[in-house]
């Protein structure tokens, strides 16, 4: 049996967790997947920090709208009712608390709840945090889509974050193509496992030390 999922199959499980009625960003990369999972039967609304509210699923492409874009370029679709508005309009909506939920990538995520998400701090690296912080303390609840693992094999769930920091304290859930992770006073707690992963199997690889849901 597989260990990890794939991304789409990721995407899909965060849009399952999203609540009915709410207001929600989805950051630049990975999380806009999301936008192509979310039920047809609930009213979730889609907003972008460049100033539209109402995003609907990546278009066909036959239907793309060069004008019509997300916060990362990427072509866009638009809901009925949907309303454009400026740019600071949409960053008071971020530092405001009027979003429910983001979705954003990281670099690290500390056992605390820290974020890192905007640069690994390499040398030349050309700062680009762009709306990360404000919606990383803006949003009732920080969801996190990465995968579990970088390339080289290093965990991306830390004790502390050694990049430069994105928020502190924000994170409230981690999906990563190995596991659901929730933070806790005491850490990391392991929600959901796919595959064959283990809470053991899991602490191997992260070098953490994890509880799960059912242990409390």
């Amino acid at each position: 049996m597989s260990t990890r999922i794939r991304r789409e199959e990721l995407a899909a499980r965060i849009a399952a967790d999203i609540p009915d009625g709410s207001y929600v960003n989805l950051g630049i990369g990975a999380p806009t997947l999301v936008a192509n999972h979310l039920p047809a039967d609930l009213e979730i609304v889609l907003h972008t920090e460049n100033g539209l509210l109402g995003m609907g699923p990546a278009p066909h492409a036959t239907e793309v709208d060069p004008d019509l874009i997300n916060a990362g370029k990427q072509a866009v679709s638009e809901l009925p009712g949907a309303a454009y508005f400026h740019h600071a309009d949409s960053f008071g909506m971020m530092r405001g608390g009027h979003l429910d939920v983001c979705v954003l990538g990281a670099f690290q995520v500390s056992e605390r709840g820290d974020l890192a998400n905007w640069s690994t701090g390499a040398p030349g690296a050309i700062p680009a945090v762009g709306g990360a912080m404000d919606l990383a303390i803006g949003a009732k609840s920080v969801y996190v889509m990465t995968d579990l693992l970088t390339r080289s094999g290093t965990p991306k769930l830390v004790r502390a974050c050694t990049y430069p920091l994105t928020g502190v304290r924000c994170v409230t859930r981690v999906y990563t193509d190995h596991a659901v992770f929730d933070i806790a006073p005491t850490g990391f707690v392991v929600r959901e496992a796919f595959g064959d992963n283990t809470v053991d199997s899991l602490s191997a690889l992260t070098g953490l030390t994890l509880s799960s849901a059912e242990r409390g």
